[in-house]
Order: C-alpha cells, then structure tokens, then sequence
C-alpha cells in the first residue's frame, strides 16, 4: 500500500477508534442513570435506538454529500455533532435532552461513523489491497472498543456518569484534525470508449434493482439488531442476574479484544475466499454462541466465554460488506450505496434496543429478544449465501 493509502487507512481507524470506542460503552450508563432519574429501560433503549436511526437515515445522504464534496468536512462536523450529543446527554435529564442526545449523536455518527470513514478507505486502496485496508481501517475501531470501555467504566466509578460523560466529549474531540487524514474526493476514471458511465441515480435505481445488493441489504439488518441490543442490554441484563457492575464492562471489553483478531483475520479471509461465505459463516458462528449464551447457565466464565466468541464476529461483518458493495458496483459512490446498506443495518439497530427494553417493561425478561437474536442469525446466513459476487454495475451504452 502506498504512503497516501496508509495515511487514510491509519486516520480513518484512529477516528473509528475514538468515536466508535466511546459509543459502545453507552450501555454502562442505563443502570445509574435510571436509577438516579427513575428511567424505565425502555425510554432509555429508545434513545439509543433512535440514534441508530438518525445514524441510519442520515449515512445515504453524508455518503453522497462526500461522494461529492470529499469526506473531509463531512467528517470533521459529524464529529463535532457527536461532541454535542455527549454533552447534552449529561445535561439535567428531563425527557427531552435524553431523545435530543440521541438525535446529535445519530446525526454525528452518519458523518464520522463507517459510511463516511471506511469508505474513504474503500474508495482510495485499489481492488487487490481493499480488503485488507478496510481490515485495518476496522482494527482501530477494535482497538477503540478495548480500551474507552475500561476508560469509561473508570470514569463513572470515580467522578460519577455525568462527570464521566463530559470528560468523554472532551475525547471525542481528539478526532477532528484527524479527518483532514481521509483524503480528497477521488475523481471517476474515465469510461471506456462508446460508453458512458452511471450518474448516482442512475446507480442507485441499479441497486435497487440487483438481487444481491437487495439481499446484502436485508442481512445488514440483523447485524445491527443483534450488536445494539448486545451492546446496551448486555450489562443491566448481567445485573439482573446477580454479576457484578464490573462484569457488564469486563464483557464488551473482552468483545473489543478479540474483534481485533476477528477483523484481521476476516480481512485475510476475505481477500482468499467469496466475501458471501465468509459472512455466511459470521452469522452461522453467532447462532451457535446465541444459543449457547441462552442455555447455559450464567456465570463469569460463561459470560467472558460468550464475549469472547462474539467479538471475534462483532465488527468483520462491516469491512465485509463494504468490500462487497465496492466490488459489485465499483468505488465512484461507494459512500452513498454503503450508506444505504448501512440504513439497514441502523434499522435493525434501532428496532434492537428498543424491543429489548420492551421485553424487559412489559414481562421482566429479556429471554424472548435473546432467542429473536440467534433465530436471526440463522435468516442473515440464509440471506448471505445465495449473493453473486460478480461485478454488478455495467456502463450503459452512449
């Protein structure tokens, strides 16, 4: 890879690292914040569930927007976006901030979150080094994980979660010098002679039309839902079973460790064998540890035996399926057409807290969402396996 490459590659995982990091410790905050507001779960799952809709809905649009412009501004407002979500999220609560917050950090995350920032790498490394670099791109965001969830697990038990929160926008704001890092707008080679090539509605009604690209899109869906219930469920659902507080952290932290193995060795993987079978298997993986996590009973080893299987699934699934959308319709709009697979998978983000905290309201469990999440790992794989992988996007003749 060349020293351009490399720039954007080690500037786009360090982003992912600090934003991504600190967003996947939000679950540590349902317990103490509902204890000190008497907060149902399920308002404050919502939240987090509508951050992964404006998330969703706003990555098309920050896609083409850097498809257009390049991803550097776009970047570096979704960052000062996510600041703003941090810091409103510890303002004194009273309904309104908690649903605010989640507004800013949606639209936050669709400007500096995997559409934006891992297609920039996507669209800069050529087709024999994309792989890889997506991997690496998705390292940081591994290595991110592992360590803001001791870091914010630290800072709620010393200085208290609101304390703890504004100490975390403060981090968050280490990201911005960093997107200068992700590179101009890359110009459209040229088409072939006698041909033109695809406008961006033109590609989009081309997607929208193409078998694959439709069936990649519904298996995103599950992704989201599975990791975002996971995520912020995760820890109370570990309290109600009588762990302790440290456990819920101790958890994501160990997915955060092994997601840096699984990404590189999903990245390896995915440059040797059809991309469709190495998510097939993803999702086939998660049913059996699902499954496992449902039947046996609940103790330290099983929960850190649990983590650990998922992390090695947890992030591959998204350098994946980003390669995939690149290799079947190209790099010009790479950020627009992930970003609508990326709707998807925020869908699914969205809809997964939110029923958790439902279940958990309405009978005081969280068994039913746990086997709704292994039964649909099984529909992801089936959705995965019948995907062509040959190059979709063809010129249309002049």
């Amino acid at each position: 890879m060349g020293r351009s490459l490399w720039t954007i590659t080690i500037s786009a995982g360090v982003i992912l690292g600090v934003i991504a990091g600190i967003r996947q410790g939000f679950g540590l905050f349902l317990l103490p914040m509902s204890a000190d507001y008497a907060l149902s779960r399920e308002a404050f799952a919502f939240a987090m569930g509508l951050q992964n809709l404006i998330w969703g809905f706003g990555a098309p649009v920050a896609g083409a927007i850097a498809d257009r412009y390049g991803p550097r501004l776009v970047a570096v407002f979704g960052i000062l976006f996510y600041v703003a979500g941090v810091v409103v999220m510890a303002a004194n609560w009273d309904g309104v901030q908690m649903l605010a917050s989640g507004v800013l950090l949606g639209i936050g995350m669709s400007g500096a979150g995997f559409s934006v920032v891992l297609s920039a790498v996507g669209r800069a490394a050529p087709a024999e080094h994309r792989a890889k670099a997506l991997a690496l791109a998705s390292f940081g965001g591994s290595i991110g994980q592992f360590m803001a969830l001791p870091y914010t697990h630290v800072l709620i038990s010393e200085i208290g979660w609101v304390t703890a929160l504004l100490v975390l926008g403060a981090t968050s704001l280490l990201a911005v010098p960093l997107a200068m890092g992700l590179g101009r707008r890359v110009m459209p080679a040229p088409a072939a002679p006698g041909r033109v090539r695809l406008g961006l509605g033109a590609s989009l009604a081309e997607a929208a039309r193409d078998r694959s690209f439709l069936l990649l899109t519904t298996g995103f869906f599950v992704c989201g839902f599975q990791l975002a219930f996971i995520m912020v469920h995760l820890p109370p659902y570990l309290g109600d079973k009588g762990m302790a507080p440290w456990l819920g952290a101790a958890a994501l932290t160990v997915v955060g460790i092994c997601n840096i193995a699984g990404t590189l060795a999903c990245g390896w993987l995915g440059q040797r064998f059809e991309k469709r079978l190495v998510l097939t298997w993803l999702y086939i993986v998660r049913t059996l540890l699902l499954t496992a996590f449902i039947l046996a009973p609940v103790s330290e080893t099983s929960v850190l035996l649990f983590a650990a299987g998922m992390g090695f699934t947890w992030l591959p699934t998204i350098p994946l399926t980003n390669g995939l959308v690149a290799q079947l319709f190209g790099p010009t709009y790479l950020s627009t057409l992930f970003g609508v697979v990326f709707l998807s998978h925020q869908l699914g983000g969205f809809v997964g807290p939110w029923v958790g905290g439902l279940a958990f309201d309405w009978t005081g469990s969280y068994d039913a969402v746990w086997w709704m999440c292994a039964g649909l790992g099984l529909v992801a794989a089936l959705l995965h396996w019948p995907i062509d992988e040959r190059r979709a996007s063809r010129p249309v003749p002049a």
